[in-house]
């Protein structure tokens, strides 16, 4: 049982890095998808943030090939092994469902997060580059983009005002963060991909500017940057 759950994930990581490839692609939601228009939504990150997919993708494969080959019957990996399959399954169709629903992707993008976070606290110490690091990095982004999905469907369906409801979002995307940092330390992984999500915020904001998501969001970064240098001087 445990190799065929070593194929299915492997199968699942394969599935979700090609959807990018057989839809047309995901670079946040388009304006027109909402009752009110989000034209540059603050807390979405600039668009070049996204080609962090291509690494988590990648590494997604690598993972599940090493597993399959030499994690095959390890009980450690086939602990995260559930969570991941659901994880990367509901992913390989996020896609098309977010080009066609906000709504329906909001909440798959929960579901693809909880069962990623899962996975990543199940991960056994042995293996991080092989293991962990491509789980945190694929929960971590996952941490900002369900925030930021549930943030711009809020505005999008006309809940005012914008800047305040994104900084709360943003706010619950660093208290998920560090609460999975606090179960997880030194998930190396998961906080570069939110360092990355915070950075390219803040790219996003600085044209046309807001005064308000710069500062809010590098008070964020202060927090994330603040707790991993923390762990790393205990490690």
């Amino acid at each position: 049982m445990m190799k065929m759950n070593a194929i299915f994930v492997l199968a699942a990581a394969l599935a979700f890095a090609a959807s990018p490839l057989v839809s047309t692609g995901f670079n946040g939601f388009s304006p027109d998808q909402f009752p009110v228009p989000q034209t540059d939504p603050p807390l979405q990150p600039a668009g070049w943030a996204f080609s962090i997919w291509g690494v988590i993708y990648l590494w997604l494969i690598v993972s599940a090939g090493y597993g399959l080959l030499k994690r095959d019957t390890d009980p450690r990996w086939d602990r995260t092994r559930a969570p991941l399959i659901a994880s990367l399954v509901v992913g390989a169709a996020w896609i098309p469902v977010a080009n066609l629903s906000p709504i329906w992707a909001t909440v798959l993008i929960w579901i693809m997060w909880g069962t990623a976070v899962l996975a990543l606290l199940r991960a056994p110490k042995v293996d991080p580059w092989w293991l962990e690091m491509p789980l945190g990095l694929y929960a971590g982004w996952l941490t900002a983009a369900s925030c930021v999905a549930t943030a711009v469907l809020a505005t999008g369906y006309g809940a005012a005002p914008v800047t305040p409801i994104h900084v709360a979002f943003l706010w619950l995307a660093i208290v998920l963060g560090l609460g999975v940092l606090r179960l997880r330390p030194r998930s190396w992984g998961y906080a570069a991909a939110l360092v990355w999500a915070l950075i390219g915020v803040l790219a996003s904001n600085i044209d046309p500017l807001n005064t308000v998501m710069l500062l809010a969001t590098g008070l964020a970064l202060l927090a994330v940057g603040l707790t991993a240098a923390r762990q790393a001087a205990v490690s």
